[in-house]
């Protein structure tokens, strides 16, 4: 089965490389419903919208939550590229989904929102497809700008590794109904002031295009291996 977003209620993305779609179907042993694109904060959504799609597939019965996303790179080694397993992150965006009604504990413990569990059998399944992932925090702005290189330094101080605009919402509405969830983030590019280029989202959707391949066929082994 194949819907795009606004089908199923949910608002729409407008940015490139983000389809907009969802795909119900089966990937190795598993029933999955996959998210084509995401709405971002920057769009001008309310952080409560960003992650109706995670509320809808909680309900659906979904009992894992695995995202990806792109992110600019911080701690040196960190080239384009790169897979980051996310540990941890920092919250920057200036706002939290979970705001509002309540869908599952009010005040979540979100120690263990990226599942020790899931992140240890994807980087298993990483190795057997010859993938390195290497464990980093992610920081998440508010965007739609580039983060200027005094900002990236602070980021480097507050302990990030990678910064993205993106995808922290949805783990926090993820650790919100008790979903198990995972991150592993494309390195697109290095972040602002750390290489001689400018920033582009050509760059981004390039270098995720190239990542594609050999992260899902990682992502179809962890599934299998999860049952």
């Amino acid at each position: 089965m194949e819907a795009s977003f606004q089908d199923l209620g949910l608002p729409g993305s407008t940015v490139p490389g983000h389809a907009g779609r969802v795909v119900v179907g089966r990937l190795g042993t598993q029933r999955v419903a996959l998210f084509a694109g995401r709405v971002h904060l920057y769009e001008g959504h309310p952080a409560p919208v960003l992650v109706r799609g995670i509320r809808a597939l909680a309900k659906w019965g979904v009992s894992r939550l695995i995202l990806t996303c792109s992110v600019g790179g911080i701690t040196e080694g960190l080239e384009p590229g790169t897979l980051v397993l996310v540990t941890d992150h920092l919250n920057l965006q200036g706002a939290n989904p979970l705001t509002g009604p309540a869908y599952g504990a009010r005040f979540p413990d979100v120690t263990r929102a990226y599942d020790p569990r899931l992140r240890a059998v994807i980087r298993e399944c990483g190795q057997r497809a010859g993938l390195r992932l290497i464990d980093g925090v992610l920081a998440a702005m508010p965007g739609p700008a580039y983060e200027t290189p005094a900002e990236i330094r602070m980021l480097r101080a507050l302990g990030a590794d990678v910064v993205g605009m993106s995808t922290v919402p949805e783990v926090l509405a993820a650790a919100e109904i008790g979903l198990p969830c995972a991150v592993v983030a494309v390195v697109s590019n290095r972040a602002a002031g750390l290489s001689t280029s400018l920033l582009n989202h050509q760059e981004v959707t390039d270098q995720a295009s190239i990542t594609a391949i050999g992260l899902a066929a990682a992502l179809e082994g962890a599934l299998d291996a999860l049952g």
